[in-house]
């Protein structure tokens, strides 16, 4: 069982960059497997990033492929968000999420997980 923090969004301006930040507690976090999840106001939370649970495996969304990436650090029990050229778009409460064992089955799917953080509104101004 883990519980899982989000932290460091912000305000940023078009074209910058932001790292949010998962900190999770409890044990056995490295082999939980690790998604990022956004939502916009009025729609669905959707699938940004995953990773697994070694670090060897990174998933992208196709909107964000090539400006995000998806890290880990297994002694600090963290996994961050490194997001570059942002767009107005990519405006949304960012949810990390946690799961065991996906194997990279399903890791764009907000079922497949069953641990959630509280979330860390990113806003991106034209």
């Amino acid at each position: 069982q883990v519980q899982l923090v989000e932290s460091w969004g912000g305000l940023v301006q078009a074209g910058g960059s932001l790292r949010v930040s998962c900190a999770a507690s409890g044990r056995l976090f490295s082999i939980y497997d690790m998604g990022w999840f956004r939502q916009a106001p009025g729609k669905e939370r959707n699938f940004v990033a995953a990773i697994s649970w070694s670090g060897r495996n990174t998933y992208y969304a196709d909107s964000v492929q090539g400006r995000f990436a998806i890290s880990r650090d297994n002694i600090k029990n963290t996994v961050y968000l490194q997001m570059n050229n942002l767009k107005p778009e990519d405006t949304a409460v960012y949810y990390c999420a946690g799961k065991k064992y996906l194997n990279g089955q399903n890791y764009y799917s907000v079922e497949a997980y069953d641990h959630w953080g509280q979330g860390t509104q990113v806003t991106v101004s034209r």
